[in-house]
């Protein structure tokens, strides 16, 4: 089934390749040698088949490293999908456990997906999970963190080193009128402005860079840091609460920017649950589709 991981045992075969020294047997003392040669076979059989699949799934603008994809986002930032638990059947036998039942087929699980959303049904959608490696603007993360129902681990200020990497959007919008509406400056003036963001952010990591220089901590050092400095996180979500997210990022009155983020994770859920992601937009982004 699409998104399961699953070990046998039983796995056979010529070797794929020799060993390499971390894992020749003198260094698993005790365990027989054919047993490590299968685990070896397993990984190296399981990674070509990596690197297919993301051949094959790759979209124009997306980078691949280590058989990833990672779908890049604004200037410099990314979304990758690190782990993946479950898919459209998880949903379908979770849902289908309460009378005793599992799959009846392809027609009668992709309806029972529909109904469940189309009722709001969403504890089933429970069961499948998403871990992503996220790279974005600090501003954007902020809003982010305000979907609590997930897990996220984000690099430290206090403990690293942060980089000179910040936002600098293509063209800079002003607000029009109420309800999130913007319209784009006029280029001229959004090139000059741009230039002197630029020069903000140089400003403010030389400053960063002296602080560090004279001893100053980094959990001191770091405040000086603009908002449009990009961090990294770990974003650990199941469909209910990714869908969730999706309905308020995906929708027209989020801001641009994580409204990029959130399109890039619409791919990535599409990929891993056709089934669901379908339903999800007929019921819970009607208006984007009409626009669509």
């Amino acid at each position: 089934m699409a998104g399961e991981r699953t070990f046998s045992a039983v796995m056979v075969g010529p070797a794929a390749g020799p060993l390499p020294p971390s894992l020749e047997p003198k260094v698993f003392e005790g365990i027989c040698p054919d047993i490590v040669q299968v685990v070896h076979n397993a990984k190296t059989r399981r990674t070509a088949e990596e690197r297919s699949v993301t051949e094959q799934e790759r979209k124009p603008g997306d980078i691949v490293s280590a058989g990833t994809i990672i779908h890049s986002v604004l200037d410099q930032g990314f979304v990758r999908l690190v782990d993946f638990m479950g898919g459209d059947q998880a949903v379908v036998r979770a849902a289908r456990v309460s009378v005793g039942q599992e799959s009846k087929g392809e027609l009668k699980d992709r309806q029972l997906i529909d109904y469940l959303l189309s009722h709001r049904h969403e504890t089933p959608f429970e069961h499948s999970v998403f871990t992503f490696h996220i790279k974005c603007p600090i501003f954007v993360a902020r809003q982010w963190f305000r979907h609590r129902m997930a897990s996220y681990n984000e690099i430290s200020g206090r403990y690293t080193r942060l980089e000179h990497e910040f936002y600098v959007p293509e063209r800079l919008r002003k607000e029009r009128g109420p309800d999130y509406q913007f319209e784009l400056l006029p280029e001229e003036d959004s090139e000059l402005l741009r230039q002197e963001m630029v020069e903000h952010y140089r400003r403010s990591y030389e400053l960063y860079q002296r602080l560090l220089a004279q001893g100053v901590a980094k959990e001191h050092a770091r405040i000086v840091l603009p908002l449009a400095l990009y961090t990294q996180f770990y974003w650990t979500v199941n469909a209910r609460s990714l869908m969730n997210f999706l309905s308020l990022r995906a929708e027209r009155h989020a801001q641009e920017e994580i409204r990029a983020y959130a399109e890039a994770i619409m791919q990535i859920f599409a990929e891993k649950m056709p089934w669901s992601c379908e339903a999800f937009r007929k019921y819970y982004l009607p208006s984007r589709q009409a626009a669509e």
